[in-house]
């Protein structure tokens, strides 16, 4: 069986956030064996595919390694690319089925890819001292949704940051304990909105791209910049990606590059 890394939101090879993508099955492994080989690739998701009947559409999951994630941006793009310049996948647009229902993918003119994703508008929360504690700035302000979300004062604060992971892995969130976004308004750079993730949570110290947490950052900050669309920017040390939003409604346009950097054939049973 054959399997690709890919870095999604990147537009080079060694930025953006790495994902392995498996080619497609006809039913699906145990989740057992899919959380193994996730844990044995040891990246932030590895996405696995399901074949549907109808063409251009796919079962999709992803795995970290440690648990299986419900929504996950960087490895959905992953597998657009791998099926369009990988696999030979001929439809225009590409409907994945997945626990946080029907998410679609269209390659775009200047060949990056456009996912429509389920914005998520996260509910004000007052800044604790735990959370405090665990990033050692000042919060601005706090929020809540899948993740936490930390308003910082500024870009350095969040490109700066250094926090307490074993503090981290205990801030509580809506879904799972121990991710949380933190993210600033940026000034005079080609993106708007910087941010930064952490995940101890889920098996992730710190997150170089990640998609779902823009479904949150999206709602909060066209609202703060008064606008629907934006580049961000998430400043993992020595990678960054680049992610454009758009919001529309209760959707959000995800834009982002990828590129393959290994192809790999897997040498055990399924």
């Amino acid at each position: 069986m054959r399997q690709w890394t890919v870095d999604a939101f990147a537009s080079q090879p060694f930025f953006g956030n790495q994902a392995c993508v498996l080619e497609p099955f006809d039913l699906w492994p145990s989740d057992d064996w899919m959380q193994t080989l996730a844990a044995e690739n040891n990246q932030a998701e590895t996405a696995y595919l399901r074949r549907r009947a109808e063409p251009g559409q796919y079962d999709l999951r992803w795995f970290t390694p440690a648990v299986e994630a419900p929504l996950c941006g960087h490895a959905t793009l992953a597998t657009a690319h791998v099926l369009k310049t990988e696999l030979g996948e001929t439809a225009a647009g590409l409907s994945f089925h997945t626990q946080s229902g029907l998410l679609t993918v269209r390659a775009t003119p200047d060949g990056a890819y456009e996912m429509n994703f389920p914005a998520e508008r996260p509910t004000p929360i007052p800044v604790s001292p735990d959370l405090q504690a665990a990033l050692g700035v000042k919060v601005v302000e706090a929020f809540n949704a899948a993740y936490l979300v930390a308003i910082l004062e500024n870009e350095d604060a969040v490109r700066n940051l250094q926090p307490d992971m074993a503090k981290v892995a205990h801030l509580p969130t809506t879904s799972r304990a121990g991710q949380v976004v933190v993210a600033a308004l940026a000034h005079g750079k080609p993106y708007a909105v910087v941010s930064r993730f952490f995940a101890p949570g889920a098996g992730i110290v710190e997150d170089p791209a990640t998609g779902s947490a823009h479904c949150i950052l999206a709602p909060l900050f066209a609202e703060k910049l008064g606008r629907m669309g934006f580049e961000c920017f998430q400043a993992y040390p020595g990678r960054g990606a680049e992610i454009g939003v758009e919001l529309q409604g209760e959707r959000v346009l995800l834009r982002g590059s990828a590129v393959t950097v290994i192809a790999s054939e897997l040498r055990l049973p399924v």
